[in-house]
């Protein structure tokens, strides 16, 4: 038999976009120490340019789709904007009372410091959140446990079970919009209002727990009839090689982390800190 590299499960993905054509441990090797890093940051520079560099890594290396752009664009800014406020609101004021007052309501007084010290905490999160996009939006679930199982050397009687189930979620979407097809064919429509929607999505568990047993037993009967579990080891069908690309990613992601944290870093590590 013939080794290939093609997934019949992965989606399609255009060879230009150099995110693709990476391993998925090194996707996620490469941004993990800075993800680390940030946990440890309190100013506003330092996860600022970490989600600058994320930025330029997806739209340089993923396939831009309308949900990524709007990700990008309009939901990492609006969570910034919504949590940066929101940790605002429960800063002690008699920590940063100091600082120069924004806003007063009454009694309560927003204040810069606190701005800024709820402003770092939502640029840190969303800094995190783009660095694990990196990997997360250009890798599927099937070639992360084939790579963990090939670099890590996983045992792949966790691996594939894992990889099993992830098969359930696209088998379980697919089976609901069955029975919801076929409850509309017998006139079971219901109402429109919150009890009449609890009552329909009710009448769709028992079908769907029917068939996910169904779909188990299947699913149990393939792999018994593979001999799943039977040797140490197993031949691979689809090889997640660890390519010369991949260490030169994983180098060039810490060293652009080094370099981000050595500039930006708060507590003078590289000098004093820029504004």
């Amino acid at each position: 038999m013939t080794i290939g590299t093609f997934d019949p499960y992965a989606p399609s993905a255009p060879t230009s976009r150099f995110l693709y054509g990476l391993n998925p441990l090194s996707k996620f090797a490469g941004p993990a120490p800075a993800m680390l890093a940030l946990l440890f940051v309190r100013d506003l520079a330092t996860p600022l340019a970490f989600l600058a560099l994320s930025y330029v890594l997806l739209l340089v290396g993923a396939r831009i789709t309308g949900r990524l752009a709007a990700m990008l664009l309009l939901v990492i800014p609006a969570g910034v904007v919504l949590i940066g406020f929101g940790f605002a609101v429960w800063v002690d004021p008699m920590q940063v009372d100091h600082t120069v007052a924004v806003l007063r309501v009454g009694g309560w007084v927003l204040y810069t410091g606190a701005l800024e010290v709820g402003f770092a905490t939502a640029l840190r999160l969303s800094a995190i959140l783009a660095l694990a996009l990196v990997g997360g939006l250009t890798t599927t679930g099937a070639d992360l446990v084939r790579a963990g199982v090939q670099q890590l050397r996983l045992p792949y009687r966790i691996g594939y079970t894992a990889l099993a189930a992830f098969r359930f979620v696209p088998r379980f979407g697919h089976e609901l919009e069955m029975i919801r097809s076929a409850h509309r064919v017998r006139g079971h429509h219901g109402g429109h209002g919150p009890f009449s929607r609890l009552a329909r999505g009710w009448g769709y568990v028992v079908p769907l727990l029917a068939g996910a047993i169904r779909h188990a037993e299947r699913v149990a009967l393939a792999m018994d009839a593979r001999a799943f579990g039977a040797h140490p080891t197993r031949t691979e069908r689809y090889r997640m090689p660890f390519r010369a690309r991949d260490i030169v990613f994983i180098v060039l992601f810490w060293a652009a982390s080094i370099a981000l944290l050595w500039y930006w870093f708060p507590w003078q590590l590289g000098g004093s800190p820029r504004p």
